[in-house]
């Protein structure tokens, strides 16, 4: 258990006296996101000493954390609720911070089920590229007209602000949770996957890989009992270590080769693409990890072709992620404007122009 320290005032000064002095900053947790995105040139901003849960309301299904607590002690504390964090958030690292999961935005095997990363955000607090303290949102969920600022740190990189405390909707755990395995190719997958989300049934995970789909069902006992007999396939034995070792990617597919590792987002039902390489499905279709050494705009020319994008994970491709469309590029540098006036928040980490 870390020790419980706030360090809202000496961050906002930290940053103030970078905006006077117009120095870039990189700011950084336990560094187990630094894989993603580009390489930041600036001081380092260290968030690791901010930390510490600020309140959990069990019965309320809130918890509100300062950025720098690591995400492994808040499960411990949801845990012992019997509650957890529905995205499933990926850790990649032993140290990883609640502001690192939050600032990358990402989401493990039950996002398509459960939802991302930022539609459990409720409110948060941050320094903006002043130095000035601001808070956005709250504890409970609200309906509210124009930019929900908070959900918008969520895989903003820090490029707007530095997160100090997050407020996030958490669920209970699910009383009963099985894994079916059944033997499919990759498209037989893709189609089962899209005929099993028609039913009423309570998938919180699809993945397919090396000729089987694996199909986790949790939920009411009851609910799952009744999806299995359904379903058929093969039960999966110790199915908890299978999909932790999807989520932090210690799959054989994932550390069995040095090749590229592209992310690829694609409508559910879109078929295999035509790449060189090795793949497999997550989010029941809607993820494909894909190993290849395939030219960078070529490949994702093809993800374009097919209605999604493409980023690079791991490896040496430029740009890593996705180039996007002037329109969209001119609205996110109008808000970085608004939030980081002189750039000096990760200027860089997403794209050049932010």
């Amino acid at each position: 258990m870390t020790t419980s320290a706030d360090q809202s005032e000496p961050l906002s000064e930290r940053v103030a006296e970078a905006f006077a002095n117009a120095t870039p900053l990189h700011i950084r947790g336990s560094g187990s996101k630094d894989f993603l995105g580009e390489t930041v040139q600036g001081d380092t901003l260290d968030v690791t000493g901010h930390t510490g849960v600020v309140n959990y309301e069990p019965g309320e299904l809130v918890m509100t954390a300062r950025a720098g607590t690591p995400l492994a002690e808040i499960e411990t504390v949801l845990d012992d609720a019997h509650q957890m964090l529905a995205f499933e958030p990926p850790h990649f690292g032993d140290n990883a911070t609640l502001g690192g999961t939050i600032a990358t935005g990402l989401s493990g095997p039950a996002r398509p089920f459960t939802g991302a990363a930022r539609d459990f955000v409720l409110g948060c607090r941050i320094v903006n590229g002043q130095g000035q303290i601001l808070r956005f949102g709250g504890e409970v969920m609200k309906n509210v007209a124009g930019y929900d600022l908070s959900r918008l740190m969520a895989g903003a990189y820090g490029t707007l602000g530095v997160l100090l405390d997050v407020s996030l909707k958490v669920l209970p755990v699910p009383r009963t949770q099985v894994t079916q395995v059944f033997e499919h190719t990759a498209a037989q997958a893709l189609k089962q996957i899209s005929d099993w989300q028609l039913k009423p049934w309570p998938i919180t995970g699809a993945y397919w890989e090396d000729g089987k789909t694996y199909l986790r069902l949790a939920g009411a006992t009851s609910s799952v009992e009744s999806a299995c007999e359904k379903l058929g396939g093969e039960a999966l034995d110790d199915d908890k270590t299978f999909w932790h070792a999807v989520r932090e990617h210690q799959r054989p597919f994932f550390t069995a080769t040095d090749r590229p590792l592209w992310r690829i987002s694609l409508p559910p039902a879109a078929p295999m693409l035509d790449i060189d390489g090795d793949c497999v499905i997550d989010w029941g279709g809607a993820q494909r990890w894909l190993q290849s050494d395939m030219d960078a705009v070529a490949l994702r020319r093809v993800a374009k072709d097919a209605g999604g994008h493409a980023s690079v994970y791991r490896g040496d491709a430029r740009p890593r992620f996705h180039p996007i469309g002037e329109s969209i590029m001119a609205l996110q540098q109008r808000l970085k404007k608004s939030m980081d006036p002189a750039g000096i928040l990760n200027p860089g980490r997403i794209y050049p122009e932010l």
